[in-house]
């Protein structure tokens, strides 16, 4: 199908919608991960509703786009993204870590539509998107790759092989996204591993550099349109983004990184995005 182009006011809602699932599938799941995936919602509604192309009826359609989500831990957003595409019906994402659902915690390719591949284990992603966007060149394909990671992930030395080798190989057709939020799991990434100067090192490698605010929807779809229209080296957008963005109570804080909302933050949170739990969650339990 091709690229749905959706204007940028739209953009914002299905945003807004992606971190109302977030929330909801939290509260219900009592298990998972919050800040990540809150602070990737912006441009993975940008990624899934105005940049790829695909068909959510043919998951496996020759045509299509890829993304990879390196980080696979924020499977709320993905599989979020995903639901409201339409690659599976958004009652799925009620049974979000439960047995005999497919929503599991980190994602699997062979149980949920979408999934490109199982991840979980941080630094392989971008050499799995390498190895993709290198076959597309051989087949002589048109089809863009995109590889959503961490800053956290940023520690990982395979990252630095994956990124040697896409600019060895001159790959226009790949572009990485940085969920660049300042935090992981044990604290803030400059204290647990310092990466910076993260956009000085990207050049070295001879990447293009993109950085962006990440919540800011007109320059996420500008940054993807640069990097579409680059040739001879791969991109890479870092998106400034925070932590758990959307719920004050969670914003900036790397303790919100794995653990999900109790019932009644949850409702605060869902509250703060302007619905309530008996709102959202009917309106994913009759999707």
């Amino acid at each position: 199908m091709p690229r749905l182009f959706y204007p940028v006011d739209k953009l914002k809602e299905k945003a807004l919608f992606i971190r109302r699932d977030i929330i909801t599938m939290l509260i219900q799941a009592q298990s998972g991960h919050s800040g990540g995936p809150l602070s990737c919602a912006d441009f993975c509604a940008a990624l899934a509703f105005y940049e790829a192309n695909y068909d959510p009826m043919n998951p496996a359609w020759p045509e299509r786009d890829i993304w990879f989500f390196s980080i696979g831990h924020v499977t709320p957003v993905h599989y979020s993204m995903l639901a409201e595409a339409g690659f599976f019906p958004l009652r799925d994402l009620m049974n979000f870590r439960q047995f005999g659902g497919h929503c599991q915690g980190h994602p699997s390719k062979l149980d949920t539509p979408g999934v490109e591949v199982s991840s979980g284990s941080l630094g392989q992603g971008l050499s799995v998107a390498v190895g993709a966007a290198l076959g597309s060149r051989m087949d002589r394909h048109q089809r863009r790759i995109y590889c959503i990671m961490g800053d956290g992930e940023q520690q990982e030395g395979s990252i630095w092989e994956a990124a040697m080798a896409a600019a060895h190989y001159k790959l226009d057709n790949l572009c990485a996204i940085v969920d660049f939020n300042k935090a992981q799991i044990d604290g803030f990434v400059e204290n647990v591993m310092g990466i910076e100067p993260l956009a000085d090192k990207y050049r070295a490698f001879n990447w293009y550099v993109v950085e962006i605010d990440g919540h800011d929807m007109d320059s996420i779809v500008e940054a993807f349109e640069r990097a579409r229209a680059l040739k001879g080296r791969p991109t890479v957008i870092l998106a400034h983004t925070i932590m758990g963005k959307g719920v004050s109570f969670m914003e900036d804080k790397p303790e919100w990184h794995g653990k999900p909302p109790s019932p009644e933050q949850g409702r605060q949170a869902l509250q703060e995005l302007g619905t309530t739990w008996e709102e959202w969650s009917a309106r994913l339990d009759n999707g």
